[in-house]
């Protein structure tokens, strides 16, 4: 039997520290301490060339228990539906409209922050709101 291989998302963005904080958000997740040797993550970038600034940042489950985070800078924009999406389960166990609403609470939480709600989709019974992040990367609640 094979071992099970821990794993990190990656994803190619604009901005990788500013979405990286919005994962942080949505997910609960946290900004690891700064590489050794430096007091902050901004004493860090100064002592990068300016053409590696701000070309990665990456955030992770403070329990250790999910996949960490990776965002890195691409030049091109996002052109396409992604291939691979995050769900951000939030219903789980609950049916109809009470799970329904705890997913449109959460909706209404991450749009502040920026996310774009796509649609609602439910049949009476099971429930999934399609949005967008701050880059425009699909992910769903469910």
């Amino acid at each position: 039997m094979s071992a099970i291989k821990k794993f990190q998302v990656t994803f190619d963005c604009a901005e990788p520290e500013r979405l990286a904080r919005f994962w942080c958000e949505v997910l609960g997740y946290v900004v690891p301490p700064p590489p050794e040797g430096f007091a902050s993550w901004d004493a860090f970038k100064d002592a990068q060339a300016p053409e590696e600034r701000d070309a990665w940042f990456a955030c992770s489950d403070p329990s250790g228990v999910g996949p960490r985070l990776y965002f890195q800078r691409v030049p091109e924009g996002k052109a396409a539906k992604n291939r691979v999406h995050l769900d951000v389960r939030v219903g789980t166990g609950l049916v109809g409209e009470e799970r329904l609403a705890a997913l449109e609470a959460e909706c209404a939480r991450l749009i502040p922050l920026g996310a774009v709600h796509v649609r609602t989709l439910y049949d009476g019974n099971d429930a999934c709101i399609p949005m967008l992040d701050i880059e425009g990367n699909e992910f769903c609640i469910d």
